[in-house]
């Protein structure tokens, strides 16, 4: 092949990747609105939404009804049925589900577990679970690989989990564990930058480039980062491990661990033991402490926020982000008083730094993990279009 051939084809893999992102990631759209956001023009986009419809990525509809003047123009939509198995494995549960290139959550599974789940657990579970859903809410779909959101340190390298310290996992192969497993293409991400990816894309901070976020969950508190639109991950895939860092606690009654980081001071745990519960999902702790009048239940709760506001002003002074985005117990603790958050997140940090801040909690709630997981795991796909097997039960890509 010359290299004009050469050239001509990467520029239209380049081209198919750009009109699937399109559709991914802002929903139906016109064959001229896709005209008119490429600059491609339209012999060009009708040549390009075949190729995409034939090899199972999108499909086409007749256009909605209209008092424009002219012919309507077809609309161009994700296939639904082109779905990623996203997995989050925690210390008391194991959660499966099957996202769509929609966003749409076709089916999601919640195992709990009372014992830590090993790297070969979670790959046996996994399979068990896809070979289920092929005969039942998959039947027929398409599945292009599973991503993992794993609370700890992945490599960013090969996927390797270099420690995942509540898991007890150090140096887990999982990646490799779930694809042999599966037949299916793995990747593996920290699930707390995956979920900040998730939240910039489609949820609470949709509209922000420089984002931190913060996600609570059974295994402690991670982190992510979006710098001027790109997640950051740092020279090994580490970065945004807020929970590792040590708040500045400034009374002594407030301390409840020598020495300890914030994930040792702000625990989901410690919410739990205040209320009386040895376990709860995020909407029963939610409604439990909202309901909290007991003294030692409300004292915690203050307790943790008080923390949690240094730590974020923290971020705050060291980012300068446009929004921090909360997830999981760490959302339930905020909205509990949003407004004093803030104010008390802006008393502690530089005035320049918080002065266009806003906090939220997670627009995705609980499925803002597996659908960054969904999201690590549509990243080739994404890329190209026409590389990656999508067909019915067979191995996706590995």
């Amino acid at each position: 092949m010359s290299q004009s051939g050469r050239t001509i084809e990467s520029v239209r893999r380049a081209n198919l990747a750009h009109l699937l992102r399109i559709v991914h990631l802002r929903g139906p759209q016109s064959r001229a609105a896709l005209t008119e956001e490429t600059g491609l023009n339209r012999s060009t986009i009708a040549d390009l939404v075949g190729e995409l419809v034939r090899v199972g990525c999108v499909h086409e509809r007749s256009p909605d009804p209209s008092n424009r003047v002219g012919r309507p123009s077809p609309v161009v939509a994700v296939d639904p049925q082109v779905v990623a198995i996203a997995v989050n494995p925690e210390v008391d549960a194991l959660e499966i589900a099957a996202v769509g290139l929609d966003q749409g959550i076709r089916a999601v599974e919640r195992i709990p577990r009372d014992e830590l789940l090993s790297p070969t657990d979670t790959a046996r579970l996994v399979a068990e679970q896809v070979e289920h859903w092929r005969r039942t809410d998959l039947d027929g779909a398409r599945i292009v690989g599973v991503g993992l959101a794993v609370p700890g340190l992945v490599r960013a390298a090969d996927g390797l989990v270099r420690n995942a310290p509540h898991l007890h996992w150090t140096d887990a192969p999982v990646r490799d564990l779930v694809a042999e497993a599966t037949g299916l293409l793995v990747t593996v991400g920290n699930d707390a930058s995956l979920g900040a990816i998730a939240e910039h894309l489609f949820g609470a901070a949709k509209e922000h480039d420089d984002v931190v976020y913060l996600n609570g969950g059974a295994s402690g508190i991670g982190g992510g980062l979006i710098v001027q639109g790109m997640p950051v991950g740092g020279v090994g895939g580490y970065a945004g491990e807020f929970g590792q860092n040590r708040p500045g606690i400034a009374t002594l009654a407030d301390r409840r661990a020598q020495g300890g980081v914030l994930e040792d001071e702000v625990r989901r745990a410690r919410l739990l033991a205040a209320i009386g519960l040895s376990r709860a999902d995020d909407r029963e702790l939610g409604a439990a402490l909202a309901a909290a009048t007991a003294p030692d239940a409300t004292a915690e709760i203050e307790r943790e926020r008080r923390i949690l506001a240094t730590a974020l002003a923290n971020a705050v002074n060291v980012l300068n982000p446009s929004i921090v985005v909360l997830g999981g117990f760490l959302a339930i603790l905020a909205d509990l008083d949003m407004p004093g958050l803030v104010e008390a997140v802006r008393a502690q940090s530089m005035p320049a730094c918080a002065e266009d801040l806003d906090i939220r909690a997670a627009g995705l709630a609980e499925h803002r993990l597996l659908i960054g997981a969904a999201e690590a795991a549509f990243a080739e796909l994404l890329s190209d279009p026409t590389g990656v097997s999508v067909d019915p039960g067979a191995p996706s890509g590995r």
